[in-house]
């Protein structure tokens, strides 16, 4: 039980500082990229607006294997029925890197959380 609660934050550091260089590489951070590709007309980082907060995203993808590829995928393909009624539209704007990078600090967002209580 302890290797998994550990495995989770070893994944999230491990998706984090893969996509950490490229966005310094951009010098974009997360929350920038978010909001340059219009992400925060629907999400908000701590409560709910069309979607889903995304810490609460966050929270229930950390601990999961390939939450991050899930999350891309989800980011460029959309979604429905996830989180109740509204569907996400497909993001075809959102490059893979960027998806990536997009859920990556998604994630990172639950560590974040976990720190603050």
């Amino acid at each position: 039980m302890v290797f998994r609660r550990y495995a989770g934050v070893f994944v999230v550091s491990s998706i984090v500082a893969v996509a950490a260089p490229a966005a310094a590489q951009s010098g974009t951070t997360g929350q920038q990229l978010a909001s340059s590709k219009n992400c925060l007309a629907c999400h908000q980082i701590d409560s709910k607006r069309v979607g889903p907060a995304f810490n609460v995203i966050a929270q229930r993808f950390v601990n999961q294997d390939g939450a991050a590829d899930y999350l891309a995928a989800t980011i460029r393909s959309g979604g429905r029925g996830r989180w109740g009624a509204v569907p996400m539209p497909a993001q075809p704007q959102v490059s893979p890197d960027e998806a990536q990078q997009l859920a990556a600090w998604i994630l990172s967002l639950a560590a974040d959380a976990s720190s603050a209580d």
